[in-house]
């Protein structure tokens, strides 16, 4: 058991060694354990922020020959950051934007394909459970898309629903969609192990403060770093989660509001497995609110979350315990949805947040006067999913020149009529 808990720690940690290692030439790995040497000497890149956006979009620039440099300030999945915390969930119910169903199914495949490049489980499929309420339009909209796209579900009706999970209480539910493509992702140490590959491949990594320094001709030139030291690129990508609109409060100061949001984890029955991730999905429980949870979570308990949006919060200062109206509130949600969890002991609780765009979808455009940088935010709980398919996008429009979609634009603020189906965050 020693042997095996040092393993793990081992597995999970990035090195001091490892963070300091940076070159031009990089030594790309394939799947099947083959390499090349490939000397970059495409633009140099500079990326802000090493959470799930920051970090896939700095290794796909840098598979794509770029000169990367990747900084953050407290180090990939920190307790500050919108990435951090142990599990985030992967589904593909999206009502009607296809868009984000897509991305999905790029995201799975590329959690997948880097999984085995890096011989690092950072997804675990064991499902998800949507339960619909008396609304349904976003759960009918989102099957024939499902379907389009190639993500396997089924449906069927509550009294189907209770048979298969006699451990939930299904009142008020008229029906399910069961996502068998769908479940979690290991998100603290994602960013983690994303960093370690970005590293081996010779990217170059600095944790510190960095604040953009504009000159007067329409580009940035270089961040300037803590110590007084600068670094210097062609193209920058500033992915900062709630910290993006302090940075460019001119452009993002009204269009990234960071919310407190509270989740639970609670102990579950000795040796009563009904609510472990081999015997109950992850669910999302859409009835007059949204509540989500994560059987197991890796050992640390049964999780589970409010959706709504809570207050303000400052991610830099703001103290991280939880509310006892919000411990209520969730353990009542979950006596009510699981009557075998009365009772149960909180074992934990953690202070997150979410940085939300007007609309909640994402921002992913370049900045409208400083041609050479791009800004990559607005996550709103739902991003961490999208992660390698977001870098993957974000890589193409840096170096290809491509221009923003529209769908993920800043001018997309400036109409007067906002998209009619905002999306559940998790």
């Amino acid at each position: 058991m020693a042997k095996k808990s040092r393993a793990i720690r081992k597995e999970r940690g990035v090195s001091r060694r490892s963070v300091l290692k940076a070159s031009a030439v990089a030594v790309i790995p394939g799947l099947g354990g083959l390499g090349k040497v490939v000397r970059r000497q495409g633009p140099r890149v500079v990326v802000v922020g090493a959470g799930a956006f920051g970090g896939w979009t700095a290794l796909h620039l840098l598979r794509r020959g770029a000169q990367v440099t990747l900084i953050d300030t407290w180090g990939p999945g920190n307790s500050r950051a919108s990435s951090g915390g142990e599990t985030r969930v992967i589904r593909g119910t999206y009502g009607p934007d296809r868009i984000y169903v897509e991305m999905v199914a790029r995201s799975l495949t590329l959690w997948r394909e880097n999984e085995r490049l890096w011989n690092r489980p950072l997804y675990r499929p064991n499902g998800v459970l949507w339960m619909a309420g008396e609304n349904d339009a976003y759960e009918k909209a989102s099957l024939p898309i499902l379907r389009d796209v190639g993500l396997r579900f089924e449906v069927f009706d509550a009294a189907e629903a209770k048979r298969r999970f006699p451990q939930i209480h299904f009142e008020g539910v008229r029906w399910a969609i069961q996502e068998e493509d769908a479940g979690y992702l290991l998100a603290r140490w994602a960013c983690a192990v994303v960093l370690e590959g970005f590293l081996a491949e010779k990217g170059e990594y600095r944790q510190s403060v960095a604040k953009p320094e504009p000159d007067e001709d329409g580009k940035l030139r270089r961040v300037l770093l803590a110590d007084g030291a600068s670094i210097s690129g062609d193209q920058f990508v500033f992915a900062c989660g709630p910290w993006l609109g302090r940075l460019f409060p001119d452009v993002l100061g009204d269009r990234i509001h960071t919310t407190r949001q509270e989740v639970f984890f609670f102990g579950t029955p000795a040796s009563d497995h009904r609510f472990s991730s081999d015997n109950l999905p992850v669910w999302i429980d859409n009835g007059e609110s949204v509540f989500y949870g994560i059987p197991g979570n890796e050992s640390r308990g049964f999780k589970i979350a409010d959706d709504s949006r809570g207050p303000l919060f400052d991610p830099t200062d703001g103290e991280r315990t939880y509310s006892p109206a919000a411990l209520a509130k969730a353990r009542d949600h979950m006596e009510f949805r699981f009557p075998g969890l009365k009772g149960a002991p909180l074992l934990e609780a953690r202070v997150c947040q979410y940085e939300n765009s007007p609309d909640l979808h994402f921002i992913l455009d370049r900045h409208p006067r400083l041609e050479n940088v791009w800004l990559v935010g607005g996550g709103s709980g739902h991003g961490f999913k999208h992660g390698p398919a977001v870098g993957e996008h974000v890589a193409e429009l840096v170096l290809e020149r491509r221009p923003p979609d529209p769908f993920f634009s800043l001018s997309r603020f400036e109409e007067s009529k906002e998209r009619a189906h905002p999306s559940p965050a998790l």
